[in-house]
């Protein structure tokens, strides 16, 4: 679903990872995608992965010079107690290196590099970053091994986390750990994943579409154009209070029950009794209050129809 916000993040992403190629061997500038959880920064994330190895596969082929498979992605996830000797193995999992359960972490790093360099990797991407323990040893070593890996690789590092600037990502700091994290901040580009609000004419509109899209794809035989743009767009809005993830989760649910009763079409009588997940449940008393009321409302002034 290329919904305006993931446009709008892949036109950013395509700003700075083609910008990096400028820079030659020097480091090259870092990304961080930090937004709340249910956006769908890890879907358009690995969207825009797909479509950047896709684009360079094309460009230059399958294989480089050396003869070596061309990867010009690599994917890494992070997990709570990540540190420097992780990550390296974890990058070299993703390339099935045999030396990655008995070297030492510097072996690893240098393993790690030598595969990259031999698939000619372009972007490296860290997930769930959020879960680095920063302002403890850990999160300080890996902070010092991904400043490493931003002057030796030669890569646009990609990173996807939860609440980044809160731990500390881009604040400058006063003392010398804190000193060292900062340096990450002034090499890194945050970018974020906003939910869909409807206090704007644009907004609204923008959530419509959404709705408008997601039509198209659902396949129940009582199904019919504005079943969910027109009869459910303020109650969708108050189960899922803007956020995708909840909002495809109540759908996906809701098109399984109907099936499944042989109701074949989605309707509030059916969605209430469709659980969804418990951030949406929690937050959708007050916003459900404002819709009922009219002190707000989710459709646009003007519609163009069914368009």
């Amino acid at each position: 679903m290329r919904t305006p916000q993931l446009a709008s993040l892949h036109e950013d992403l395509w700003d700075i990872v083609d910008s990096n190629v400028q820079d030659g061997d020097k480091a090259k500038g870092a990304v961080a995608v930090d937004a709340f959880p249910g956006l769908g920064k890890t879907t358009a994330v690995l969207a825009f992965a797909r479509e950047f190895h896709r684009r360079e596969i094309a460009e230059l082929g399958a294989f480089t010079a050396q003869g070596h498979e061309r990867w010009p992605v690599c994917r890494v996830g992070l997990t709570g107690n990540t540190g420097m000797k992780d990550l390296n193995r974890a990058m070299l999992e993703f390339f099935g290196h045999p030396g990655r359960q008995t070297s030492t972490a510097a072996q690893l790093g240098l393993q790690a590099l030598d595969c990259v360099l031999s698939c000619e990797v372009r972007l490296l991407i860290l997930d769930d970053l959020h879960f680095l323990k920063w302002h403890k040893t850990s999160g300080v070593e890996v902070s010092n091994h991904l400043k490493w890996i931003a002057n030796e690789f030669p890569v646009t590092l990609l990173k996807v986390g939860v609440g980044l600037a809160d731990k500390g990502l881009f604040s400058e700091g006063e003392t010398v750990g804190e000193t060292v994290l900062a340096q990450t901040g002034r090499r890194t580009t945050r970018l974020d994943m906003p939910p869909f609000t409807i206090d704007t004419d644009l907004g609204r509109r923008h959530w419509r579409q959404l709705l408008l899209a997601l039509e198209q794809r659902i396949v129940l035989a009582d199904a019919h154009p504005g079943m969910l743009a027109d009869d459910l767009s303020d109650y969708l809005f108050a189960r899922s209070t803007g956020h995708i993830g909840s909002l495809m989760t109540l759908i996906n649910r809701g098109c399984q029950r109907a099936q499944r009763t042989g109701t074949e079409r989605l309707t509030q009588d059916l969605l209430d009794r469709v659980k969804n997940d418990a951030a949406a449940e929690q937050a959708r008393q007050e916003l459900a209050y404002a819709l009922q009321s009219g002190k707000a409302t989710s459709r646009p002034r003007r519609t163009g129809g069914a368009g």
